[in-house]
């Protein structure tokens, strides 16, 4: 059971303007950790679904675009670090964090919907210039595919163990996300025993162990089979080849990135990924020949965890050394 507030006809429900919360509308989920998460997210719905999302602080718009299988809580240091300087938008992609899950049959869970939800968004918020976009696991595939729909709005990019551009010639997928993408053996595991989230939380962080709270924290939005379909349909729509639905908006995304490469960007990589590794910051590198690279030997996929003094110091001291000439969005 869903807890969407989508139509069951045939037709879809018109869009519905943003508002900000009240008593009598707040996200779909409570919020797990108001500790380490203490904001109040806001929420847009769209054709039914109610999306959560962050919108914190003035100035130039900072959006921040999670993965898989994380939520906006990703990005909660990084908030409270620029939000006294930039306008932080954060959303919870649909049927992750604290947004609404829906089943199948009320939401496609395909890259064109991710992008779709996105540029809605952030046309509904007024975002539509002068965007610093910070991209993470799928957050890239996303956010570059926005990006390339809109060149004109992207002003800087920050990068970070994640791809825009189709699985680089020598890198071979792994095998845990084979067995989850192609089996119903690996489909049970993710959404039955909740195993995908439950390692990425463990193998992700490898500088150190993350905390019991912050670890409760991510699994806490993935808490039933029911609310782990967006896990599972992150993990099974992989784009591999030419005749896998997305590869398409993929090559396209890819094709597009020489538009970027004057953009002032900054790729920030922990080295021991075994997913988004070195193979991915080769490629970017090779599309981006100017961008500015850290690189973090030690740490792993969640970088903000491993490193989250060292990442969000550079992204500030990144988006101080390359300001906007023009008048940040109205809020």
């Amino acid at each position: 059971m869903s807890n969407t507030a989508a139509s069951e006809s045939g037709s879809l429900p018109p869009l519905r303007t943003t508002r900000l919360p009240s008593d009598e509308e707040t996200p779909p989920f409570p919020n797990p950790a108001p500790e380490l998460y203490p904001f109040k997210p806001r929420i847009a719905t769209r054709r039914g679904l109610r999306m959560s999302y962050l919108d914190e602080g003035h100035g130039e718009t900072v959006v921040m675009l999670h993965g898989n299988p994380t939520w906006s809580f990703y990005y909660r240091n990084l908030v409270l670090s620029l939000r006294d300087s930039y306008r932080c938008v954060v959303p919870d992609h649909i049927g992750c964090g604290l947004s609404d899950k829906p089943a199948v049959y009320d939401y496609d869970y395909s890259l064109k919907s991710r992008i779709d939800d996105l540029e809605w968004l952030l046309d509904e918020r007024g975002s539509t210039k002068d965007l610093t976009l910070v991209l993470h696991d799928w957050g890239g595939m996303i956010g570059m595919g926005f990006a390339a729909r809109h060149p004109e709005r992207v002003k800087r990019i920050v990068a970070s163990n994640t791809g825009a551009f189709p699985l680089p010639p020598d890198k071979k997928l792994p095998r845990s996300l084979w067995l989850g993408r192609n089996t119903r053996l690996g489909a049970w595991l993710i959404t039955r025993r909740n195993a995908f989230c439950k390692y990425a939380a463990k193998w992700c962080v490898t500088r150190k162990p993350i905390p019991a709270d912050v670890r409760a924290a991510y699994l806490a939005p993935y808490d039933t089979p029911a609310h782990r379909v967006a896990v599972l349909k992150f993990v099974q729509t992989i784009p591999l080849k030419p005749t896998d639905p997305g590869y398409d908006i993929v090559s396209d995304t890819a094709m597009s990135l020489a538009k970027f490469r004057d953009t002032p960007t900054l790729l920030l990589w922990g080295m021991k990924d075994f997913v988004f590794d070195r193979h991915f910051l080769d490629e970017w590198m090779r599309r981006f020949p100017e961008a500015t690279v850290l690189r973090f030997p030690d740490c792993g996929h969640y970088i903000l965890e491993d490193a989250c003094e060292e990442v969000v110091g550079a992204v500030r001291e990144f988006l101080a050394a390359h300001p906007l000439a023009r008048t940040p969005n109205p809020v």
